[in-house]
């Protein structure tokens, strides 16, 4: 029967699973187009950003 060698510190165990509680990233709902974006960042596909256009949009020809 496997027996561990030492014991873990409530450190080392703590550190193990500080990854169990990653969630997915949230998505908000535009509200002129219906895009799907994360909030508090720019909207790839129209350039906006609080109401406000940023970036410029290519267009494919």
């Amino acid at each position: 029967m496997a027996v561990p060698k030492s014991k873990i510190t409530k450190s080392k165990r703590g550190m193990r699973r500080s990854h169990d509680a990653i969630n997915n990233d949230a998505f908000v709902e535009n509200k002129d187009t219906g895009e799907l974006h994360r909030p508090h960042h720019i909207d790839l596909k129209t350039g906006m950003y609080n109401g406000k256009q940023i970036l410029k949009v290519k267009t494919k020809n």
